[in-house]
């Protein structure tokens, strides 16, 4: 039996049984719901909720861990759980029954559960990471990694795995991008949010969050064929600082071009949000508009401000595509903008292509760059929450 047919049964039977359940606790009632302990629809979904939920679990769970299973077998054994709900909660059907303590019970139950998912899809990503990173020392020194100048990766054997060029071309290229986002989106919401009338806003910030909407394959391509070429031929070729398209301020720029709607929107809803109150206590003691801004609103907004920053640093260090089209994909470690580099996002994808040997350490080494980008952007959730905790303080 197709699944599709299992969870449409499944769902007519949870539906006759919120139509059962109602109609039955009416008729025990002698037609007067007061005498209920809940109202008739708590009892309805009571059973509703016992015969599809546990049945739906049993589906995506079986099909998960044995997707290979009998369908026959799974759909005997999901009608048999939806059977027994439903008649289990029918069997408890009363006037009495605190049908709306069951029901919130059980929801309360399920957000538990959703809530968990994430928690439990983080613990397994870095679990799985740091058991191919343990796979990955076991077969190349962790000092060569961490310390070593030189990436060159060779199936085969003699590969030189150094991080740090990859470490120096992420960090390199994610402050290009911050320093053109952070000034311009900060700026655009506080103008959007302070100044602009309530017309231009409209306009503005719906042109300003199309950005936002952008494929990032588009913004590589926008490096690749526009920008790349304009700083080649007018800022490197006349400063005698390359004469490659692909490089460090290409990705940077383009880069920075699509972090600003994720500054410039939050940082408006952000401020937005500071109460009036403390602009017109402002205005009532004399500060001016700038002034008001500058020693009040942006303090109550900062907290909220460096959380958009930080998504906008976390979204730069794992961008792969602009990195790609736009600074190449040379491992290098060097001060000139206008030269090629890489960053481990570009690393981690072409380790992990083709045709590879995920017992060799080449590939393993993508869970070991993984493991690394994920402890940096943990240290900079960890700085900002430290940094946002001591102005607070400060203000309040």
């Amino acid at each position: 039996m197709p699944v599709s047919w299992t969870l449409l049964i499944v769902l007519a039977m949870a539906a006759a049984g919120f139509v059962i359940g109602r109609s039955r606790v009416l008729a025990a009632a002698g037609g007067d719901s007061r005498k209920l302990h809940s109202r008739t629809s708590y009892y309805g979904w009571n059973i509703a909720l016992f015969t599809a939920v546990p049945a739906l679990f049993l589906i995506a769970i079986w099909l998960f861990a044995q997707p290979g299973v009998d369908r026959w077998v799974l759909a005997a054994v999901s009608l048999a759980l939806a059977v027994a709900g439903l008649g289990l909660s029918l069997s408890r059907t009363a006037p009495d029954f605190r049908a709306r303590n069951a029901v919130e019970t059980f929801v309360r139950g399920l957000l538990i559960l959703c809530s968990s998912i994430a928690i439990l899809t983080t613990a397994g990503i870095v679990l799985s990471m740091l058991f191919e990173t343990g796979n990955f020392f076991s077969q190349y020194p962790w000092q060569d990694f961490f310390f070593g100048t030189t990436w060159s990766p060779r199936f085969g054997g003699g590969s030189e795995l150094g991080i740090l060029p990859l470490v120096w071309g992420t960090l390199y290229i994610s402050v290009i991008a911050l320093a053109v986002s952070i000034p311009i989106g900060l700026f655009a919401a506080i103008y959007m949010s302070e100044y602009a009338s309530h017309r231009l806003r409209s306009i503005a910030k719906p042109l300003i969050e199309i950005l936002a909407g952008i494929p990032t394959i588009v913004y590589g391509l926008f490096a690749l064929i526009t920008v790349g070429p304009l700083l080649r031929d007018y800022f490197a070729q006349p400063l005698g600082l390359g004469s490659s398209g692909s490089s460090v301020m290409t990705a940077g720029l383009v880069m920075g071009i699509m972090l600003i709607p994720f500054v410039s929107s939050l940082s408006d809803d952000i401020i937005n949000a500071v109460p009036q109150s403390l602009r017109d206590g402002a205005y009532g003691l004399g500060s001016t508009r700038s002034e008001t801004v500058r020693k009040v609103v942006l303090p109550a907004a900062l907290p909220g401000i460096v959380g958009a920053i930080l998504l906008a640093a976390s979204r730069a260090i794992g961008e792969t595509m602009i990195v790609v089209m736009g600074a190449g994909a040379a491992a290098r470690m060097g001060l000139n903008p206008f030269e090629a580099m890489t960053t481990i996002t570009v690393k981690i994808v072409s380790q992990l292509t083709g045709d590879t040997d995920f017992a060799a350490p080449e590939t393993l080494v993508a869970f070991a760059l993984g493991l690394t980008l994920f402890v940096v952007t943990l240290g900079l959730n960890i700085v900002a929450l430290y940094v946002v905790r001591k102005y607070r303080e400060q203000y309040e």
